[in-house]
C-alpha cells in the first residue's frame, strides 16, 4: 500500500512539473526608467521594485516570466493587441484606464508631489504655478492631472517621453518642476546628484479622480489573469515575500496605510 502512495505521489509530482513545464509564459510588460520600481543596471538587466514584484508572483503562480520592455504610453495599446499579457509598470488604477483594462488589486500606494527649487513656497491654492513649466510624462496620469489642475492656475504643463528627460530638462533650468509620483522623485531624482538644491513642494496629491485606488497590474478585459493574479498578491504579502521586497527599497509601508 506505502508504495501505491508513494507511486501515485510520483505521479502527481510529475504531472505537476509537466504543467508547469506546458504553461505559457507570462509575458509581462514594463518600462525600466523610474528607480527604484524598474531601471537598468549597469549589464543591461532590469532592477527594481515593479521587477522582484513581479517574479515573486510569477513564483507564486508557477509560470514563468518574459519581461517586454516598451515605453509607458505604450503599455496599453501592446495589451489589447496582445503582444504582452499584463502591465506591472507602476500603474495607477484609475476608471479612466478601467474603460480600456481590468486592474488587479493593489500592490502599492503612494502619493504624487511637486519637485521644485528648494525653497520655492507653493500653498495649497496652487497659485504661485503661474507662469512656471511644469514637466510631465506623457500619458501618465500626472499628465492628464497637470493639464487639468496645474494649467487652469496659470502652469505650463510640458509633456516628456519619459520622466529621466523631464529631470534632465529640470536640471538644465529649461522647467521649473515636475510634478509624478512622490517615491519616485525621492530616488530617482532628489536622491541624486542631479536633485541637490531640489526638494519637495506644496501638498500632496492624492485625488481619486487621477490617482486612483493604488497601483495596480493591468489585463485584458475579463482576463481570468485577473484573479490568478489578486491570489497570489495575497499570498505574497501574507508568506513575507512582499515585505521582504519592500524592505530591499523602503523603509516605509509602501502598500498603503490601511494595509492588513
Amino acid at each position: 500500500m506505502k508504495k501505491l502512495v508513494l507511486l501515485g505521489a510520483l505521479a502527481l509530482s510529475v504531472l505537476s512539473l509537466q504543467a508547469f513545464a506546458d504553461e505559457k509564459p507570462l509575458k509581462i510588460g514594463i518600462e525600466a526608467a523610474y528607480p527604484p520600481f524598474a531601471s537598468k543596471a549597469p549589464d543591461g538587466s532590469i532592477v527594481g521594485f515593479d521587477y522582484d514584484i513581479g517574479n515573486a508572483l510569477c513564483e507564486q503562480m508557477q509560470v514563468k516570466c518574459v519581461w517586454v520592455e516598451q515605453e509607458f504610453d505604450g503599455l496599453i495599446p501592446a495589451l489589447k493587441v496582445r503582444k504582452i499579457d499584463a502591465i506591472l509598470s507602476s500603474m495607477s488604477i484609475t476608471e479612466d484606464r478601467k474603460k480600456s483594462v481590468d486592474f488587479t488589486t493593489r500592490y502599492y500606494l503612494t502619493p504624487a508631489r511637486l519637485v521644485m527649487k528648494e525653497g520655492t513656497v507653493v500653498s495649497d491654492s496652487l497659485d504661485e504655478l503661474k507662469g512656471k513649466k511644469i514637466g510631465v510624462q506623457r500619458g501618465s496620469i500626472h499628465d492628464r492631472f497637470a493639464k487639468e489642475v496645474l494649467a487652469p492656475k496659470g502652469a505650463t504643463v510640458v509633456p516628456y517621453s519619459s520622466q529621466n528627460e523631464v529631470y534632465l530638462d529640470v536640471q538644465a533650468g529649461r522647467l521649473d518642476g515636475t510634478v509624478a509620483d512622490a517615491t519616485l522623485l525621492q530616488d530617482g531624482f532628489l536622491k541624486t546628484d542631479a536633485g541637490k538644491g531640489y526638494a519637495f513642494v506644496g501638498p500632496q496629491f492624492t485625488d481619486v479622480k487621477y490617482f486612483g485606488d493604488g497601483v495596480g497590474i493591468a489585463v485584458r478585459k475579463g482576463d481570468a489573469l485577473k484573479g490568478k493574479i489578486d491570489e497570489a498578491i495575497t499570498a505574497i504579502r501574507a508568506n513575507g515575500k512582499y515585505k521582504q521586497i519592500q524592505d530591499k527599497y523602503f523603509d516605509f509601508d509602501i502598500y498603503g496605510a490601511d494595509a492588513k
